[in-house]
């Protein structure tokens, strides 16, 4: 029982030691709609099924339901307007001839802030949007249950400006004392129901607990998600708890661990300890090495269970990155202009802060990473390639990750993977909106779903760094470097956001702070 104590503080020590920021504003006069009819004319689009791009098209929405997708012509020619949808007195039109159109972006794990103190939400839902980001799940509402839900229902009824927000409460949370019986955990899960949370984030407990509240969870229609903390990975690894009704796992631990095949317990060093989190991060990075090898019985056979319980991988691969090119992320173009200063701080080498794990960072260490990612990278291709669900979350806030940014960079890591673009806009899409049982509304462009949508002037299919805020740098026709890019639309529910407006606000908060810093 005491280790099943120590993980579940250690966890929430690490992750509940900021305080919340200033909740978000009220919506003023930001984002137009929704639109009692709305067209959309002549964009190219991505719809997230898996489809290749097609366009001209006319999308037609009312209020904040696609009503109607009509072909109107063909690429290089002109659009003979008698194939169009016919325009009513009072409907809003957007001329977006050659603009590209794709779902809302789903962030599968993203925090409202909760790693440094004070960072406003407003500051975190802009970035998101400006980044195409409609829908979030918050992976353990780390900031406070009533913080957070009290932004899930003002983003509902849109009176605020900010994407949809799916709350998972941390396990144990609310508690004076830790679970330790299946009694105690039923009653947790049930309560966190009644409390309004949609889904639970474990990092660990003992099997009887965890199956308790697992299957508690099941009953009560609430989604699961688990960082499996080392500290009780060996007893449940990935697998375990995905045989026992877990429906989702978060980055990469776990799954190693399930794929040993000459050992139980990972090959810590003799003066290892998890506290220290340079030890941490730093083992964490040659662990894959230790898992069997791609293509081995072993390797097989825990993918195709993993698969055939219907199992999500949320791999969040961009919030490791620094730890294999450490120098490439603190020098990030976005840090001058989007990187709150308090945020900053946090990110340096700290012996308090959770993932501020820089204490003397080698070259050894980052070339332990880049080979753990390649096999990392080849278990997640390998699941996709078999029908397994990969989803993108980004994990921003920590370890030099800004939202939206970071979110971005998910995207073309899973490329990096082996995953066709158009796999990683599904995973990005589709995917997040079924691991969350939301498909028949979001997820993809299709009649009848929600008016969540990307809408960007360059094509994502070819380059995924046209979505950046900071944009795409390039040479143009004139021999001038120069960015292009950056999502020019979010549309959220109907509402159509400016995301160049959005940056602009983020701009600005930034520099206010760095003044008041001084």
């Amino acid at each position: 029982m005491r280790t099943v104590l120590f993980v579940f503080a250690l966890c929430i020590t690490m992750t509940l030691h900021a305080a919340p920021g200033a909740k978000a504003p009220a919506r003023s006069d930001e984002g137009q709609g929704p639109h009692e009819r709305l067209i959309l004319r002549g964009v190219i689009l991505i719809n997230g099924e898996g489809a290749p791009p097609r366009g001209p098209l006319d999308i037609v929405i009312e209020d904040d339901r696609i009503t109607n997708i009509v072909s109107v012509g063909h690429p290089g020619v002109p659009i003979k307007d008698a194939k169009r949808p016919k325009a009513n007195d009072g409907d809003k039109e957007l001329n977006l001839e050659g603009h590209y159109v794709l779902p809302g972006f789903v962030d599968m794990h993203g925090h409202i802030g909760g790693s440094a103190d004070d960072i406003p939400a407003e500051y975190v839902f802009k970035l998101w949007l400006a980044h195409g980001i409609t829908t979030v799940r918050e992976p353990g509402s780390f900031s406070g249950l009533d913080w957070v839900l009290d932004h899930v229902h003002r983003s509902k009824d849109n009176r605020i400006v900010a994407p949809r927000i799916v709350p998972y409460l941390g396990f144990g949370m609310g508690r004076d004392t830790p679970i330790y019986t299946a009694d105690q955990a039923r009653n947790w899960v049930q309560q966190a129901k009644a409390r309004g949370a949609k889904g639970i984030k474990f990092f660990g407990a003992s099997p009887k607990v965890m199956e308790a509240a697992l299957d508690e969870a099941r009953q009560q229609g609430l989604g699961t998600m688990m960082h499996h903390a080392q500290l009780n990975v060996m007893s449940m690894n990935a697998l375990d708890s995905a045989r026992l009704g877990l429906t989702s796992m978060e980055h990469w631990y776990g799954l190693p661990e399930a794929l040993f095949e000459d050992k139980v317990i990972q090959d810590y060093p003799s003066h290892y300890n998890y506290n220290n989190e340079q030890h941490r991060f730093a083992e964490a990075g040659r662990l894959w090495k230790q898992a069997a090898k791609p293509g081995s019985e072993k390797w097989q056979s825990v993918r195709d269970e993993l698969i055939a319980l219907d199992f999500t991988i949320d791999p969040t691969l961009t919030i490791y990155e620094a730890s294999r090119d450490l120098m490439r992320e603190r020098q990030a173009i976005w840090h001058k202009d989007y990187t709150l200063p308090t945020l900053w701080e946090f990110f340096q080498p700290s012996r308090y802060a959770h993932g501020s794990y820089w204490f003397d960072w080698t070259t050894a260490d980052e070339v332990a990473w880049k080979q753990n990612f390649r096999r990392w990278m080849t278990f997640l291709n390998d699941f996709k390639n078999h029908g397994g669900r990969v989803t993108t979350g980004s994990d921003s806030g920590y370890i030099y990750k800004i939202y939206g940014f970071g979110y971005v960079r998910e995207l073309e890591l899973l490329q990096e993977a082996g995953f066709h673009p158009l796999e990683v806009i599904q995973a990005a899409t589709l995917n997040g909106a079924e691991a969350l049982g939301m498909d028949d509304s979001i997820g993809s462009v299709a009649i009848g779903k929600k008016a969540d949508l990307v809408i960007t002037e360059h094509n994502p299919v070819a380059n995924f760094k046209v979505l950046y805020g900071t944009g795409h740098f390039r040479l143009n026709d004139d021999n001038e470097p120069t960015r292009v890019g950056g999502v020019k639309y979010t549309v959220k529910d109907g509402i159509i956001y400016d995301a160049r407006a959005l940056l602009e606000d983020v701009r600005q908060m930034v520099q206010k702070a760095r003044q008041e810093q001084k």
